[in-house]
């Protein structure tokens, strides 16, 4: 006979776990040992483009707004702050980003990957390398000659009034 109460019914309030099961807190990192270099990647990129903001913030975005700062010296204190605060919120929205289930799997999945993919070994690497710059300059030279001799067609008809390179 044993218990009045149905299989499927609900626990006690008092007896229920206040979040499910598997779901951490803001700062708590899903499968924090699996992706580990793709996150790390990502969040020096991330870093690397919250320092840039904020310091266009910091540095450009004043001269639009304000007059010098020694004429309003409130004025500098609280754009000061706008910055300080635009990078913690940045900074804030970075960690969530990279710290979400659903992105932190696609960057697990990445870095899974990244481990089957088969990579080239140094040597054929340097090869390709030298290659490629050597084909980027022989096209940079090839553009340069090529843009001369269109000045020098445009020159010789009117159109532009220095001659090329000065001459």
């Amino acid at each position: 006979m044993g218990s009045d109460v149905p299989p499927d019914a609900e626990e006690p309030r008092e007896d229920r776990p206040s979040r499910p099961a598997g779901k951490g807190g803001f700062f708590t990192i899903h499968k924090p040992s699996q992706g580990r270099p793709t996150r790390i990647a990502t969040g020096c990129g991330a870093a690397l483009l919250i320092g840039l903001t904020v310091h266009f913030l910091y540095t450009q975005v004043p001269t639009w707004f304000f007059t010098p700062a020694e004429q309003f010296p409130t004025a500098l204190k609280v754009w000061n702050g706008i910055v300080v605060a635009s990078a913690l919120g940045l900074t804030i929205l970075a960690w969530r980003l990279i710290n979400k289930p659903d992105h932190a799997e696609f960057l697990i999945a990445t870095d899974s990957e990244m481990k089957k993919v088969n990579w080239t070994s140094r040597k054929e690497l340097w090869g390709s390398t030298k290659v490629v710059i050597g084909f980027m300059l022989f096209i940079a030279a090839v553009l340069f000659v090529v843009d001369l001799v269109f000045h020098w067609i445009f020159y010789l008809m009117s159109v532009l009034k220095f001659a090329p390179l000065g001459a």
